[in-house]
């Protein structure tokens, strides 16, 4: 199997079909039992301007993608680029397929003078800290505190 045999896909406004394909493949990698969106109509962020997503197709099979926003710095005005999630279906793995759609964010985003692109993995996610390490990250130490809104 080589790389060849894969087809990298941006989605646009009427790729819902790989879309949903996509986050089921986020649910499966990331053995998240959260409930899916009965229907992407009632939110589909390929219709937002702001959102990146990509597939990797093999033999006409969703089998990795990533999710990105594009945000707006109002120090600068110019872009970044925030990873959101990326994945590759588990029987494909260290392949080279992450690192390729890693890439194409990165052209994405010199296309749009971005700035950066980031992304944010847990620390104790070995598996994620290395690989953003061997696809040439810089990894800084930060804390990260989430809320929940309150009424």
């Amino acid at each position: 199997m080589t790389l060849q045999n894969f087809e990298i896909r941006q989605l646009n406004k009427g790729d819902t079909h790989l879309f949903k394909k996509l986050v089921e493949l986020f649910r499966e990698v990331f053995e998240d039992d959260q409930p899916q969106l009965a229907d992407t109509g009632q939110f589909n962020p390929l219709q937002r301007p702001d959102f990146i997503a990509y597939v990797i197709l093999h033999e006409h099979e969703v089998i990795g993608g990533l999710t990105a926003y594009e945000l707006a710095n109002y120090y600068s005005g110019i872009p970044e680029i925030f990873i959101y999630d990326i994945t590759i279906k588990t029987a494909y793995q260290r392949k080279g397929l992450g690192k390729m759609l890693l890439r194409e964010v990165m052209k994405y985003a010199s296309d749009l003078g971005a700035k950066e692109v980031f992304v944010m993995a847990h620390a104790e996610d070995r598996h994620a800290v290395d690989f953003y390490t061997k696809a040439g990250g810089e990894g800084e130490a930060v804390v990260s505190f989430t809320y929940k809104p309150v009424k």
